[in-house]
């Protein structure tokens, strides 16, 4: 039986990402505070968020200077815009932040809501580029398969995922997928990581000779993929895949969303990765998620095409209401601002090799194929068979089990593609925390297990 407010949540919201009508006798889990790593919901239980939300809340919940800075904006000038000329302090005294703090040259900053609308504004700019350069045909842009870049129509192209292209009519026309760089399901027997990213880069080069490389714009990846299955390229994958984008004049855009701003240890995730690309996209924990803000880096070849086509054109025709928010924007200073004085990513990076010690010690569940990360990320992959990486049918939802038991232990994490289970607490958490985290995953595996013995379930 639902609660009243359950009831009132299932007859009138729409929730993104969830089986709609098995929903329907499910309810939602609602939560009603937070604080530091936990949230509590109606009845005062405790969780511990091992999401960040959505990758995102790298300084937790309740914390007070965020809360503050919001307020103080908001008491100052709640709303101005960045259109026509017009501007405020906060949204440039941050992009000059981001300049200095991008690990690439960086001559402009054009902020968006959300990461969905960064990465659609990078495609309108690669666009834009190679209209302004004379090159209308090149214009096809390539993600990966299994990454992810957001839900708008041409951000949703670019990501690779079935159920965001599948009766969306998705993806649009002039979007490529190369192969999905997961060296534990896509290497040949015996291949090493670095063998394995050669014949990726590779490939790679032979879809854009395939294309034709005048028609090939861009190609965009996640540092660590997220939402894929939380997913670590092979020793050696940006190494070889660079020389090939620049050999045929491929635009390299790195989207940063969820390993920007401290989950690699580093203030970008191009950084830990030696990525140089030439643009980034980024939100998230930009604001520790507490508002919604995000933007794309421009370079000066970029900027100075964007300039040309706003002399011919009469003005720059992109933007949106919120591009820039003042509040958004201080609520981004106050949080890097914390993230300098307290050595936030510092800690992050010092407290990685425990967290992914930890991660890593699950390969030996009897459930765990793999178990990597990098960070304070990570991913494991259950399997019917470790021998052979043998799954179970989709459609028993085995990885969606796993996370309902671990809510159930009072731990929150996130069944993925492929009965793969993300990690991705709060930056700030402590490390007996983490290692509650993991002891209630692994429970939370011991359960499923039983469960699977349960109800006969065998490889598909």
């Amino acid at each position: 039986m639902l609660s009243n407010l359950a009831t009132r949540d299932v007859e009138t919201l729409i929730h993104p990402y969830t089986n709609l009508a098995a929903f329907r006798q499910t309810g939602p889990l609602v939560l009603e505070r937070g604080h530091g790593v936990w949230v509590y919901d109606t009845d005062g239980r405790p969780y511990l968020e091992g999401m960040a939300g959505l990758w995102c809340t790298a300084l937790g919940y309740s914390n007070e200077e965020l809360v503050e800075a919001a307020r103080e904006q908001m008491a100052r000038l709640p709303f101005t815009h960045l259109f026509s000329g017009r501007s405020h302090d906060p949204a440039i005294e941050l992009a000059e932040t981001i300049k200095e703090l991008a690990p690439i040259p960086v001559s402009k900053v054009f902020f968006t809501s959300s990461g969905s609308e960064a990465n659609d504004t990078q495609v309108k700019l690669t666009w834009y580029l190679n209209n302004a350069l004379g090159r209308p045909q090149k214009k096809k842009i390539i993600g990966r398969h299994k990454g992810y870049h957001g839900v708008t129509v041409a951000s949703a192209s670019l990501t690779g995922l079935t159920a965001n292209h599948a009766d969306w009519d998705l993806p649009l026309p002039g979007f490529l997928h190369a192969a999905c760089p997961h060296h534990y399901r896509g290497a040949e027997p015996g291949e090493s990581e670095e063998a394995y990213s050669a014949r990726l880069a590779a490939e790679l080069e032979e879809m854009i000779l395939r294309e034709g490389p005048e028609t090939v714009a861009a190609f965009i990846a996640e540092p660590v993929m997220g939402a894929g299955g939380a997913i670590v390229p092979p020793k050696g994958y940006f190494a070889a895949i660079e020389p090939v984008l620049a050999r045929y004049d491929v635009r390299f855009i790195a989207d940063e969303v969820i390993c920007g701003f401290g989950r690699l240890g580093t203030w970008f995730g191009s950084e830990a990765m030696g990525m140089k690309p030439h643009s980034l996209s980024f939100a998230k924990a930009l604001t520790s998620a507490y508002m919604p803000l995000g933007g794309v880096t421009v370079d000066e070849t970029l900027y100075q095409a964007m300039q040309d086509q706003s002399r011919k054109i009469g003005t720059f025709g992109h933007g949106t209401t919120y591009s820039g928010h003042p509040v958004a924007s201080a609520v981004a200073l106050k949080t890097i601002e914390i993230y300098r004085r307290d050595r936030i990513i510092e800690g992050a990076a010092e407290k990685a090799p425990h967290f992914q010690r930890r991660l890593s010690a699950l390969e030996e569940h009897p459930l765990v194929g793999e178990a990597k990360g990098l960070g304070l990320i990570g991913g494991l992959e259950i399997v019917a068979d470790k021998a052979t990486k043998r799954q179970y049918d989709p459609k028993a939802g085995v990885a969606a089990r796993c996370v309902a038991f671990a809510q159930e232990e009072g731990l929150i994490v996130r069944f993925l593609t492929g009965d793969r289970v993300a990690v991705c607490p709060p930056l700030v958490i402590r490390p007996d925390e983490i290692d509650t985290l993991f002891d209630r995953l692994g429970t939370a595996l011991d359960r499923t297990q039983a469960w699977i013995r349960e109800q006969g379930l065998t490889a598909a």
